[in-house]
């Protein structure tokens, strides 16, 4: 499922920015866009500098509070400010959207028919993946990362063929780096995951098994993966498609 996801995340964005790095390509290596007011980036203290501002929102609606500048010299985050990207991924509004949208489809195909239908069995759904998403980002981006030294951040490279960069970012979900700006295997993210799965087990009855458990470690990191995906893209995206409105 993994391969699957990655595998049409990556035929789509291809289609998309490939004519962009054909005609521009040198423009790519600078992720920074055009000037922007305050309200549409992420504040920067120990995170980014003032000069690579990034917004916080992907398509003015996905949050973006957790992406860094690989080209810039790198500047470790304190333990307060990895609680408040988990916290503000973990309880931004669009979280509570995507469940609904999740909760739907799991409805319509009767996904965990342990929880019924109607109004009841959607409320079930709706709170549980709810609960999926908030407790993987607040242990994977928050809690892991403190006790680690890891930094949670996408550090997004900017520059490159689609192929490379494509490939750079899925696999961030296993590799990270940590407090003194060198990349190890990151244990935040698997790790974290890992055990908000296990947290799961707690309201998913009758779904407990190993093959169960494996399932879901595998939806939240293919998840991630397709984060890390339109992080690295997005500004490409908004180049292409929105700059030439201005």
């Amino acid at each position: 499922m993994f391969k699957r996801i990655v595998l049409t995340v990556g035929v789509c964005v291809y289609c998309l920015v490939q004519p962009l790095s054909a005609q521009d390509a040198s423009t790519i290596k600078d992720p920074v866009v055009a000037p922007q007011t305050a309200s549409d980036t992420i504040p920067v203290p120990d995170a980014v500098t003032t000069a690579d501002q990034i917004d916080k929102r992907i398509f003015g609606v996905l949050p973006n509070y957790r992406t860094g500048n690989l080209n810039a010299p790198y500047e470790p985050l304190t333990v307060r400010r990895k609680f408040y990207i988990g916290f503000k991924d973990s309880t931004d509004y669009p979280i509570f959207g995507v469940s609904a949208v999740l909760s739907g489809l799991g409805q319509l195909t009767d996904q965990h028919p342990q929880f019924g239908q109607g109004v009841k069995g959607f409320a079930h759904r709706f709170a549980t993946a709810t609960a999926d998403t908030s407790i993987g980002n607040f242990l994977a981006e928050s809690v892991m990362p403190s006790v680690f030294h890891q930094d949670p951040r996408y550090f997004r490279k900017g520059e490159g063929s689609v192929g490379g960069r494509l490939g750079y970012a899925a696999s961030r979900i296993f590799v990270a780096k940590n407090d003194s700006g060198r990349w190890n295997f990151n244990y935040s993210e698997v790790l974290g995951n890992a055990m908000g799965v296990g947290i799961a087990n707690a309201y998913y009855p009758g779904e407990r098994k190993l093959s169960d458990n494996v399932s879901r470690l595998y939806s939240q990191l293919a998840t991630d993966a397709f984060s890390q995906v339109l992080k690295e893209f997005w500004p490409d995206v908004k180049r292409k498609f929105l700059s030439k409105k201005n």
